[in-house]
C-alpha cells in the first residue's frame, strides 16, 4: 500500500488527484457535502480533509488512539463522525477544528458509522454482532439491534425513517 487516496475521471479512467500524507493504509474516503473537500480516514490514527482541486490537506484531526476504520459527513457538511478499531466513535466540528463528543461503543472494533438526515443520530456497525445508534448530540445509546455475525457497514436511507446494514454472514437487514 501507498498510504495515499486517489480522486479518479470516471470518464476517462485518469487519476486526477492523489493525497499524500498519511503514514498508515487510508481505510475510509468521503466527499464532504457542498463542497470541493475530500475526507480521509487512516490506519495512522488520524482523519484528513483535503482540498479535491489541489490536493493540499486542510486539516488534520488527531485523537484516536487506533486505527480510524471511516469517517461520515452530516449532511449539512459541519460535523464528521469517526470510528476506530478500538469502538471509539468520535464527533468533530469542522469549523472549530476539535472534538466535540466521544462515544465508547464497546471492546470491538466500530466497522462503519453513518450520521442520519437530521444530523441527530449516529449509527455504528459493531464487529459485536450489533447495530448501535447514539445520539450526536450527547452521545447517548440510542437503541441496539442484535446481528448474527459482525456488522460491517450501515446506512441510514435519504429519509432517515430506515437503517439498512450488512454482516459477515452476508446478510442485509433494515429496520424502520
Amino acid at each position: 500500500m501507498d498510504h495515499t487516496a486517489k480522486l479518479w475521471d470516471t470518464a476517462t479512467g485518469r487519476c486526477q488527484q492523489t493525497f499524500r500524507g498519511h503514514v498508515d493504509s487510508v481505510n475510509h474516503v468521503t466527499f464532504q457535502p457542498f463542497s470541493n473537500n475530500i475526507c480521509t480516514a487512516s490506519g495512522d490514527k488520524t482523519v484528513s480533509l483535503w482540498d479535491s482541486r489541489s490536493g493540499l490537506c486542510i486539516q488534520t484531526f488527531y485523537g484516536h488512539l487506533n486505527s480510524v476504520t471511516c469517517a461520515a459527513f452530516s449532511l449539512r457538511g459541519d460535523t464528521i463522525a469517526s470510528s476506530d478499531a478500538d469502538g471509539v466513535v468520535k464527533i468533530w466540528d469542522v469549523r472549530m477544528v476539535a472534538e466535540r463528543e466521544e462515544i465508547i461503543t464497546g471492546d470491538y472494533p466500530v466497522n462503519q458509522c453513518h450520521i442520519d438526515r437530521s444530523g441527530s443520530n449516529i449509527a455504528c456497525a459493531c464487529d459485536d454482532g450489533f447495530v448501535r445508534v447514539y445520539s450526536a448530540s450527547d452521545g447517548s445509546l440510542l437503541r441496539e439491534l442484535e446481528y448474527e455475525d459482525a456488522v460491517q457497514c450501515v446506512k441510514f436511507d435519504t429519509e432517515g425513517k430506515h437503517l439498512i446494514a450488512a454482516g459477515s454472514d452476508g446478510s442485509v437487514r433494515m429496520w424502520a
